[in-house]
């Protein structure tokens, strides 16, 4: 049985509708067609060859000076998802580039194999598996091609070279010399249709590099984290369901954040809080055009009664995400169970109602005009967060367990308060101010009286408890108080102090020893990464730009070596954890980048604090304000 890899050994490829991940031993051991959220073909990462899986490699493994299995080394092509790995072998090395073009048809996995010295025997072997593993298709040849069918879904694989079923897989045993190629087309359509044409690799390898070439192209960030930055932004993409404009959260279901434990989630959903920040992080780097696109998905998705407004949708506004677990797959690493679909659809999350109202901000600030349906939404979203902000809720980790009064998601309901007068005030909305302000007062009072723990000086993850969540991290960032504020430093080091592991990351909120469950899950889990970008942020915000700048530093050097970060990192076992890549990790340094090299700017132009909104006296406590209204992403 093939030795599962450690999460960060996957690389990224896709067609802004699915996408493939590919091993450093050349198998793609997981893909869902035609879409995120279709059931995988390959689902080998979450189970065993049998699940499913394509490898192509040397037919002999090379080996290492120390005598063990040699990996390819792998590269993107450039600003590209053209993934390049390079095999050197006793008898010389071939370079095998993966991609999926930008559909224009039926969805495609183009894999070419180039010689570059002396001749490499290599080997092919696709064993498909339809439905995350489950189904055996009926493999054949039609035409001089080979398809593999199964209920709804047709597979064809083209080549240039012989193939044959063998066991329950397509099989291709050829060799490459310097200076020659094979391309394996692998093709999805309907089993009801029609044979797809026949591929052109070659031509289809030109235009996918230069889509990704133009696109990564239209980036605007122009500082010193630019190849890093650049990434994550291809990153997040490539999880764009084009079509629709949604994002999804993660590509992959299940894999867990805790190796061998039960946080197994699917996150191939639209998360409206996911979205919203990572379009935060698009529009902050020039990408108007996918703001654009996300608010009409967001039109459509939760239209009609507020009341009916879920947490996530799925990637074309589906609403029905009934969770339900696959038995036949043992899980990464033996963690179950695997799950798809995701029962938080139905949470009642408030600091969501915050973060769609601030995207809507920040898109009307950076010249993505309010339309019409865009304003009544707005209206009718504030309207009902101020029948609903003093209720408890499920929070932005999405508790499985009592609801209470979470800190943060009060503090976000603030946020769509005060982001929609300012909207008001400029004249982009057309609501009564009065009642709004005194909104906004009460909220933010009744945060800083029962959201606070005087005693210790920072702000609590609930009304009434004693345990930390590295949300409030987020107090200066959105401007509910000013950076110099003494609660907002206390909340800081209170959280390093009680959420850190030994080499200064944090983890979300206390998961572990005796406060296991805390959350209505059993287990452990691994460091959040977004987390530690907000304490990034946060250290920068008030002053500590050294320590800010060690642990961004750090925070890269997590990540993989496409590249690529998954939702969390387990500091014991050294390894990344949870479903991957993760769009949130990914927007949470683009946005750590844009601070630090915003703050740098600033310094050599003159001496000052940073920008970032604030009330404006809106409080009856005593509370600092700052003046400036630069939105929480700038």
């Amino acid at each position: 049985m093939k030795r599962l890899p450690r999460i960060e050994q996957y690389g990224l490829i896709g067609d802004m509708q699915t996408s493939a991940h590919v091993c450093d031993d050349g198998s793609i051991d997981w893909l869902c067609l035609p879409r995120f959220d279709s059931p995988a073909i390959f689902a080998s990462l979450l189970g065993t060859q049998k699940h499913g899986t394509w490898q192509i490699a040397p037919a002999s493994p090379p080996r290492s000076r120390s005598g063990s299995e040699a990996e390819a080394k792998r590269r993107y092509c450039g600003d590209s998802l053209v993934l390049e790995s390079v095999w050197r072998t006793p008898t010389g090395s071939v370079r095998v580039l993966d991609f999926m073009p930008p559909r224009d048809g039926a969805p495609q996995v183009i894999r070419i194999v180039e010689g570059l010295t002396g001749e490499v025997p290599m080997i092919s072997a696709m064993r498909p598996r339809p439905g995350y593993g489950s189904v055996s298709p009926w493999i054949h040849e039609v035409g001089g091609r080979m398809v593999a069918e199964a209920g709804a879904d047709a597979l064809w694989l083209d080549t240039c070279v012989q193939q044959v079923e063998k066991d329950g897989a397509i099989v291709s045993a050829f060799a490459v010399a310097a200076g020659q190629s094979v391309a394996f087309v692998l093709s999805w359509c309907p089993s009801h249709a029609a044979a797809p044409d026949l591929p052109d690799p070659e031509g289809a390898l030109t235009e996918t590099l230069a889509f990704w070439r133009e696109w990564a192209q239209e980036c605007t960030y122009d500082g010193p984290f630019r190849e890093p930055v650049v990434r994550s932004l291809i990153a997040l993409k490539a999880m764009t369901y084009g079509p629709s404009g949604g994002i999804v959260a993660a590509p992959t279901t299940s894999l867990p954040e805790e190796i061998g434990g039960g946080r197994n989630w699917d996150y191939r959903f639209t998360w409206l809080r996911d979205a919203s920040t990572t379009l935060a992080a698009l529009l902050g780097t020039g990408y108007r055009q996918e703001a654009q696109a996300w608010r009409r998905w967001l039109l459509r998705a939760v239209a009609g009664d507020p009341e009916n407004l879920q947490i996530m949708y799925g990637i074309t506004g589906e609403r029905d995400l009934r969770e339900r677990e696959l038995a036949w797959l043992p899980g990464y690493e033996d963690s179950t169970p695997v799950r798809v679909g995701n029962g938080a659809a139905d949470q009642l999350q408030l600091d969501v109602y915050g973060e769609v109202i601030e995207t809507l901000y920040l898109a009307h600030q950076s010249g993505v005009a309010h339309c019409a349906d865009t304003a009544v939404l707005h209206q009718r979203l504030v309207e009902h967060l101020a029948q609903r902000w003093q209720e408890p809720d499920e929070g932005i980790w999405e508790i499985r367990g009592a609801r209470r009064h979470f800190v943060h998601s009060k503090v976000m309901a603030w946020v769509a308060v005060d982001r929609t007068i300012r909207l008001a005030e400029v004249g982009a909305l057309d609501v009564d101010l009065t009642p709004l302000v005194e909104l906004r007062a009460t909220i933010h009072d009744e945060v800083c009286t029962k959201g606070f723990d005087p005693a210790r000086n920072t702000f609590t993850q609930s009304y009434g408890s004693q345990e930390l969540d590295a949300a409030t991290l987020l107090i200066p960032r959105v401007g509910f108080l000013p950076p110099n504020d003494p609660r907002v430093i206390g909340t800081v080091d209170a959280v390093r102090r009680e959420l850190s592991t030994p080499d200064g990351l944090v983890y979300r909120y206390p998961t572990r020893g005796k406060r296991t469950g805390v959350d209505g899950m059993a287990g452990d889990e691994g460091t959040f990464l977004l987390c530690n970008f907000w304490l990034v942020d946060a250290l920068a915000l008030t002053g500590r730009l050294g320590e800010a700048h060690a642990l961004f530093e750090h925070l890269l050097a997590l990540r993989s070596d496409l590249g690529l970060l998954a939702e969390e990192y387990d500091p014991v076992q050294q390894r990344q954890v949870g479903d991957f890549p993760q769009a949130f990790s990914h927007m949470g340094l683009i946005q750590s980048a844009r601070l630090l090299h915003q703050l740098a700017t600033q310094s050599s132009c003159h001496r000052g604090t940073v920008e970032v909104p604030a009330p404006r006296s809106t409080s009856r406590n005593t509370l600092q304000t700052c003046t400036s209204l630069t939105p929480q992403h700038a």
